[in-house]
């Protein structure tokens, strides 16, 4: 490995490592923190929609309007770390603090998918996955620390902000290192969801089936007798393992990604499943976030090295795969499951997933005829 290959590596990793440890705090604590601060189920599921949703909007802009240069993705890192700061003064008003969230959801959305495209674009398919597994250290790291040391509800926001200041430092870095061409407004007005439209509309359920587990996961175990420390412990458990797939998960990468797509949203809903059957045993609710690996770690992985092979726009297709998975995805998965909290949550989320699966079988067949066409 070059000297060069070794200081982007570095920065990528510390990257990763701060953006997924602020991450952390803000879904495993914070909607806690928000329960504490008397807001309502439902109130902790319109608040977790605000952020998801500009993500969402975000690519349509870029699409049309707005080419993602590295000033904007500076201001995005700025401006993340801003709003954390609001958050500070607005969380005792429901208002205030949803406004502070679109803004952190806006700023959120531009830099990881800018990140991606510079890290998929310089690293080979093993590399990556060995750097990108920093961030599943950083999340792991947090919960722990968080989980044994947390007594009141502003220290998760003091660790919030501090996460993103650092984010910041080591993001604005990486900048030297993008080496890819910036493509102007009409080139990006070429690319097409319709073509590929039970893709968008697999990936778009798989997050919806993650609203209940993201948003709610901690407050539907504490509510069955597990201690928030354990429960700290079960979330850091379902990241060592994503950590061993991002570690070894190279060749499998070299295999049919449709194929370890359809495998990884199947045993999602399997995973929703168990929860949904075993919600206070602890052995069973360890094997479930195990399945993590395959869920999360597999699945993102292969999901943009698949999105980076269909389009010529990079950081475009990454950002609609944001976008529209974690952003439209996790704003009605977050939603919903407000709505929908309580003994059924996870086995209709278990359906929603199933229904991801066979979306996807259905775009996988499109893709054949379109191929055959061709």
């Amino acid at each position: 490995m070059t000297k060069n290959n070794t200081s982007l590596s570095f920065f990528l990793a510390a990257y990763y490592f701060f953006y997924f440890a602020l991450v952390g705090v803000y879904i495993i604590f914070m909607p806690k923190v928000l329960l504490e601060l008397e807001y309502s189920t439902v109130d902790v599921g319109i608040v977790y929609a605000a952020a998801p949703f500009t993500r969402f909007l975000l690519p349509f802009i870029f699409r049309h309007f707005v080419k993602l240069t590295f000033q904007i993705y500076l201001f995005s890192l700025l401006l993340t770390f801003i709003g954390t700061l609001l958050f500070l003064g607005t969380v005792d008003n429901f208002w205030y603090y949803l406004f502070a969230n679109l803004l952190f959801g806006a700023s959120m959305g531009i830099s990881l998918p800018y990140v991606e495209t510079i890290a998929l674009a310089s690293l080979s398919k093993t590399h990556y996955g060995k750097v990108r597994l920093w961030g599943s250290l950083g999340f792991m790291g947090i919960a722990l620390w968080l989980g044994k040391i947390l007594e009141t509800p502003y220290e998760a926001l003091y660790y919030l902000s501090t996460m993103a200041f650092l984010t910041l430092i080591f993001g604005g870095i990486l900048v030297k290192h993008d080496t890819s061409d910036h493509p102007s407004v009409q080139d990006n007005s070429s690319f097409s969801l319709s073509k590929y439209w039970a893709f968008w509309l697999s990936v778009f359920l798989m997050q919806v089936g993650f609203g209940g587990f993201y948003n709610f996961f901690t407050i539907y175990e504490t509510a069955h007798g597990i201690s928030l420390e354990m429960t700290s412990w079960m979330w850091s458990f379902g990241v060592i393992c994503e950590i061993v797939m991002l570690y070894f998960q190279g060749p499998l990468l070299q295999r049919n990604l449709l194929t370890i797509l359809k495998f990884a949203t199947l045993v999602t809903s399997l995973r929703w499943l168990l929860l949904y059957l075993y919600p206070d045993s602890v052995t069973i609710t360890f094997t479930s976030q195990s399945l993590h690996a395959i869920s999360f770690a597999l699945y993102h992985t292969a999901a943009i090295t698949y999105v980076f092979s269909l389009y010529t726009q990079k950081k475009l297709a990454q950002q609609f795969f944001l976008g529209i998975a974690f952003g439209l995805g996790g704003s009605v998965g977050a939603v919903l499951s407000g709505k929908i909290y309580g003994e059924y949550l996870f086995l209709i989320e278990a359906g929603i997933t199933f229904a991801a699966f066979i979306v996807l079988w259905i775009h996988q067949k499109r893709k054949e005829t379109i191929a055959h066409e061709i």
